[in-house]
């Protein structure tokens, strides 16, 4: 599926501007800063420095309307070891927004402050099916068909409303 619907991928580590990320995704459809973190704990708290990238992640996301994405790896775990988080930047448009009530957000501390749970990420597979999805794929085309089913049926019902009308109206 990647292979079919490849990104362009940029490297924007150290050197990136505050708020991209250490990686840019972009295809003609899609395109969203990642930050990348590693540790062996699966639970990863933000403070100082890693506090500072998240909430220039949360600022450019609202500034230019983009999903910013946490990939977390949990070392020391055989098979998929990525987890995917969303920053969560309130309102986004298009395709990203549809992607964006599937992707979990970052869990959230007693106090209110977010911090990354591995167990609680996206597997790194299941995002990229998600994401390389073509409209050939089941799941798109079943809800295509019934939008257009719910149009033909919305048309069918004003036809019939405007028949009893005219009925009603003529001696």
């Amino acid at each position: 599926m990647v292979l079919d619907r490849p990104f362009l991928v940029v490297r924007a580590a150290g050197s990136g501007m505050e708020g991209s990320g250490d990686l840019l995704a972009l295809r003609g459809d899609l395109c969203f800063p990642i930050e990348v973190k590693s540790s062996k704990y699966p639970k990863l708290y933000l403070s100082g420095r890693t506090e500072t990238q998240y909430n220039a992640m949360v600022h450019e996301g609202k500034r230019c309307s983009l999903m910013p994405l946490y990939a977390y790896r949990l070392k020391g775990v055989r098979g998929d070891s990525w987890r995917i988080f969303r920053v969560e930047v309130g309102k986004i448009p298009g395709r990203l927004g549809m992607l964006c009530r599937r992707i979990p957000p970052f869990p959230l501390t007693r106090n209110g402050k977010p911090f990354l749970d591995w167990q609680a990420g996206m597997p790194l597979h299941m995002f990229l099916s998600l994401v390389c999805r073509t409209s050939s794929t089941e799941g798109y085309t079943s809800l295509e068909k019934r939008a257009r089913s719910i149009e033909i049926d919305a048309s069918r019902d004003e036809e019939l409303i405007q028949n009893r009308l005219t009925d009603m109206v003529q001696p």
